[in-house]
């Protein structure tokens, strides 16, 4: 048996060994905690008893006799369904691999951990180019070009691409996450068993009830401890996250869902997949820090402070008059607002949500002066213009589809089932996307908008070229990606949120495109705690729109005082939605003090590593990169019949002294059971003298944090004062 081919591509943390042997795909031998192997023979070994299973390569074939799915499902119509490739090159880096050749690498920058292998099955007359890319954060992530190469009439029908990612066998947990309208990212666990768990969406958007991402690791695994590897499609349409179980092999899987024929390839043509990103760590921060430095170097914005915004939803909703909207913008900056967005209601004819979308006009009836004298009033204030606006969206009731009905998305000659009176605008067609980008582009430009909310209502329900009725997803997706590409070429200093219905729309393929997304349309203190958590698992923290709404919840109907409020949404890209006009004397000084507070320490927000613990009282936290400083988020469950928890504050330096700071609640218990740390605490931010404690006490021991007032969040900063507490 020939010698195989040996990548062994490292981190500081984290090491994948890839191996290929004679003219078969390769298989990913070792993905996890980084090793370190002097003997070429014992990975030589590694690849030799990976490699001696049916199946174990990256894209498993049918015709190798795998039983599971399929690395790669297509057809011819319906011949060269069991593709069997032959490897034709491999390379690292760029540079060719010798066909015994075993490299090992630490992998320091772009590209310098990508494997690149090229394979042909000549009588199916296929060609495939795989990536698998070991990040400089640790990332492994790995897409595929599929290329039709026959000189046949027929075309090359593609219906999947699923890699598989490999994972030890002692991981026998799952945790993927559920949801709906205004209640994203609800997290369930359950065993691995034999078989495949998947997660498709089939919404034609990332989905509102979309996992994200899915987990697989230890039993009990949490943020602080437990291997784990999570998985994420890295794409904004339909999409499919899975865990497969066979006999000695358990795997991640995921990739496009595509419909009957939404990718048919003729002779020449090619379709690539989009990247498919796992992430292994020592508990599910470690792994989540991978995805969040990718973000942060993928993504500017980090490269600047982020603004306190203030959106008018619900402080107006459809109710816009100017001389208001002066008011409100007025009161926003005196509270500190640093960016100022007009939600729906502004355009042609738009007074409730039955019509409109699709006339980006400026509706004269409401702007006798157009909407100049407002923005220039808010630029005047020294923050920064937004709007709302939904491109991928019209009303039926609307000049554009009385103009153009051609231009509606269908799969049938009648339209689909309109959900929130709209339907989805072709943007694969070239008339329709110009005219968007145009439409777009002017109220940029005339305007000086510099940052636009971009909503995505409703899922694609038979989304078909109203033409032919074929599928649409697929090709009006890459359309979205080119729109917003082509709109931030031309004006670089947009900053665009990705919002669909509120979380609907968070995956790597719109947040390479867009500067933060829109979390949830449910601002309940205690339900965003939730789904700031578990969104956090993907995106950064100052990537997460968050903010302090009215009381009671527009979504939930329940109170929460200020503090609460303000409290938990501090550590993400903070801010307001509500009349700030409305609130009393007392509650504005408080809004200024938390914006205030903000200001000083968003930096620390958008470039520290997130620590997190579910306990009893739960935690969520950021860490400066060096640990001279950190915030902490703190919420006490809803009912307990403990009296106190200890709460760890995870991620500092063990041998540094750390001063405590805190916001408060008004009333944690009686005062019999006020810990003393909490009485000698100074508030946050002031900087005066408070209890001392060392990092690994602080980690291991944690604070005492009463359990008598449910539902209550505090703000704890532990700040460096010196080594050898």
């Amino acid at each position: 048996m020939p010698s195989a081919r040996i990548v062994h591509v490292f981190t500081g943390e984290v090491s994948v060994v890839i191996a290929q042997r004679g003219a078969a795909l390769p298989a990913i031998c070792h993905w996890g905690e980084r090793i370190d192997v002097a003997d070429d023979a014992v990975l030589a070994s590694l690849a030799d008893a990976v490699l001696s299973r049916p199946g174990a390569v990256i894209l498993p074939e049918h015709a190798e006799g795998w039983g599971g799915r399929p690395g790669l499902s297509v057809h011819r119509a319906g011949v060269a369904w069991t593709p069997a490739f032959e490897v034709e090159s491999l390379s690292l880096g760029g540079e060719p691999l010798a066909p015994e050749a075993v490299v090992q690498k630490r992998v320091a920058g772009p590209e310098e951990g990508l494997v690149v292998l090229r394979a042909i099955d000549r009588w199916a007359g296929i060609h495939l180019e795989l990536e698998i890319d070991l990040t400089p954060e640790g990332l492994l992530r790995t897409r595929t070009v599929v290329r039709n190469v026959g000189d046949g009439e027929d075309p090359l029908d593609v219906l999947e691409v699923s890699p598989l990612l490999a994972v030890p066998t002692r991981a026998t947990e799952i945790l993927d996450f559920v949801g709906r309208w205004a209640f994203e990212r609800a997290p369930q666990r359950h065993p691995v068993a034999m078989g495949i768990h998947a997660r498709e969406s089939r919404r034609g958007r990332t989905g509102l009830d979309a996992t994200g991402v899915i987990a697989v690791g230890e039993p009990g695994f949490s943020g602080p401890a437990g291997a784990v590897w999570l998985l994420h499609v890295g794409f904004s349409g339909n999409h499919v996250h899975a865990v497969e179980r066979t006999d000695g092999t358990l795997a991640l899987r995921g990739g496009e869902v595509l419909l009957p024929g939404e990718v048919r390839l003729a002779t020449g043509d090619a379709y690539r997949t989009p990247w498919v990103y796992g992430s292994f760590g020592n508990g599910l921060d470690a792994a989540s820090s991978r995805f969040h430095r990718h973000v942060r170097g993928m993504n500017r914005a980090a490269a600047r402070p982020r603004p306190v915004t203030l959106n008018i939803w619900e402080a107006v909703y459809f109710d816009l008059r100017p001389d208001d909207l002066i008011d409100l913008a007025t009161a926003a900056a005196e509270v500190g607002v640093e960016r100022f967005v007009v939600d729906d209601g502004w355009f042609l004819g738009r007074r409730d949500d039955h019509r409109g979308l699709g006339d980006w006009i400026v509706d004269p009836e409401i702007w006798p002066e157009g909407m100049g004298p407002l923005a220039d009033h808010v630029r005047a204030t020294g923050m920064e213009f937004g709007l709302w606006v939904e491109p991928e969206m019209i009303n039926p009731d609307s000049d554009l589809a009385r103009a153009h009905p051609d231009w509606i998305l269908r799969a049938r000659p009648e339209l689909p089932p309109e959900a929130r009176f709209q339907q989805v605008l072709d943007l694969t067609n070239p008339e329709a996307f110009a005219h968007i980008l145009e439409a777009l582009g002017g109220l940029v430009r005339d305007l000086g908008v510099a940052y636009l909310k971009w909503d995505h209502n409703r899922d694609l329900v038979a989304a078909g070229h109203p033409h032919t009725g074929t599928p649409a997803v697929h090709e009006q997706t890459w359309a979205l990606y080119r729109l917003l590409d082509e709109l931030r070429e031309r004006h670089p200093e947009l900053e665009i949120e990705s919002c669909a219905s509120g979380g609907g729309r968070v995956d790597l393929g719109v947040l390479a495109r867009t500067d933060r997304v829109h979390t949830s349309d449910n601002h309940d203190a205690l339900d965003r705690a939730r789904i700031l958590r578990w969104t956090g698992l993907l995106v950064p923290p100052e990537m997460l729109g968050s903010h302090v709404a009215s009381s009671p919840s527009h979504a939930t109907g329940r109170h929460h005082d200020l503090h609460t409020r303000c409290a938990i949404a501090f550590l993400g890209h903070f801010g307001f939605e509500l009349d700030v006009r409305a609130v009393s004397d007392e509650e504005r000084a408080q809004l200024q003090r938390w914006v205030a507070l903000y200001r000083r320490f968003r930096g620390l927000i958008q470039q520290g590593r997130v620590v997190t613990d579910d306990g009893l009282a739960s935690l969520r936290g950021v860490v400066a990169p060096d640990a001279s400083d950190a915030l902490y988020s703190i919420v006490t469950p809803p009912h307990s019949a403990d009296t106190s928890a200890r709460v760890r504050l995870t991620g500092l330096s063990p041998r540094t002294s750390y001063r405590i700071e805190a916001a408060l609640p008004s009333w944690l218990g009686p005062s019999d059971y006020r810990p003393a740390w909490a009485d000698a605490a100074p508030a946050l931010g002031s900087d005066a003298t408070g209890p001392v404690f060392s990092g690994s006490a602080l980690a291991a021991l944690g604070l005492e944090i009463p359990l008598f007032a449910p539902d209550r969040a505090l703000l704890v900063r532990a700040a460096a004062v010196g080594g050898d507490a």
